[in-house]
């Protein structure tokens, strides 16, 4: 008899697009020093359009995230007006009630060709919008439907579950320091970590990592982000790197005095560190998540 144990979860027919934050759009730094950022004018942004295979999909921009949400979307619509795209919705709640209320959002979710999670407190996507029918309906959609789903900086971070909600680089070496929770689940088993390198964050997902060491971490540069098929390859484009830091081999920690806020201390964790172009399969091996 056939072994039907075996974990038979749908392979999601969507697109993720991980940004580590800070992606082009559009700037030009006439007269300064040339920075990575300055190699190709919307680098990102011109692939998260190319990855709905239409020249003028229909987006919404998420910014529920930021106090600023008005001047972030205007942001982001000039960005993709200069793109030629000409249906830019924006999503914007203060409080679950309003999400509950919005009569128009889930249709919304149904129409749009590709969704973008913008920056700010990821904690503040997760309090909105967990358990509600928006969040349902729109991974019913990554699943099923060819969909693209973004997000940047906090947007990307809420994304992955682990969520790193707190501890900055004033404290990310001090065991116990680093707070994380459930994000939104588009991915599990793994924690979304951005602005990577130039915040040095190494150490703080380096924490994460070793306290779930089933998951791995993804450490993404600003203007630099993952694509992600079939829920687990990943291809790396942008102008910048990531760090993909596994724990599967980890053979000593002190964790027993993560408490005591004492600098952390690991062993044998695998890092990789890939650019534009590299590729990377996300291990899927805790039942039931892959």
């Amino acid at each position: 008899m056939e072994d039907n144990r075996r974990n038979s979860c749908p392979v999601p027919s969507g697109t993720l697009l991980i940004i580590g934050g800070a992606e082009n759009k559009g700037e030009q730094k006439a007269g300064k020093k040339m920075t990575p950022s300055d190699f190709e004018r919307f680098e990102v942004l011109k692939r998260f359009i190319k990855l709905t295979d239409k020249e003028d999909p229909a987006i919404e921009v998420i910014t529920s995230a930021s106090s600023e949400g008005a001047e972030s979307f205007e942001d982001y619509r000039k960005a993709f007006e200069q793109l030629k795209v000409t249906s830019v919705g924006h999503i914007h709640h203060t409080t679950r009630k309003e999400v509950f209320a919005d009569e128009e959002l889930l249709e919304r979710v149904q129409k749009t060709d590709a969704i973008f999670f913008a920056g700010g407190d990821q904690l503040k996507y997760t309090h909105l919008y967990g358990g509600t029918n928006f969040l349902t309906s729109l991974k019913e959609r990554y699943i099923f439907d060819k969909i693209v789903i973004a997000g940047t900086s906090a947007g990307a971070m809420a994304l992955s579950t682990p969520m790193i909600y707190a501890g900055n680089d004033e404290v990310q070496e001090l065991g116990g320091m680093i707070k994380v929770t459930t994000g939104l689940e588009f991915l599990k088993d793994v924690c979304i970590d951005t602005h990577f390198v130039h915040r040095g964050r190494f150490v703080r997902m380096a924490q994460v990592v070793v306290t779930n060491p089933t998951s791995i971490g993804l450490g993404i540069e600003e203007d630099t982000a993952i694509i992600i098929r079939n829920g687990i390859d990943a291809e790396v484009v942008g102008t910048g790197t990531i760090v993909i830091i596994e724990g599967f081999d980890i053979s000593e920690a002190n964790i027993d005095d993560f408490t005591s806020e004492i600098p952390v201390s690991i062993r044998h964790l695998k890092v990789h560190i890939l650019s534009d172009g590299g590729t990377y399969q996300i291990p899927h091996n805790n039942p039931p998540h892959f």
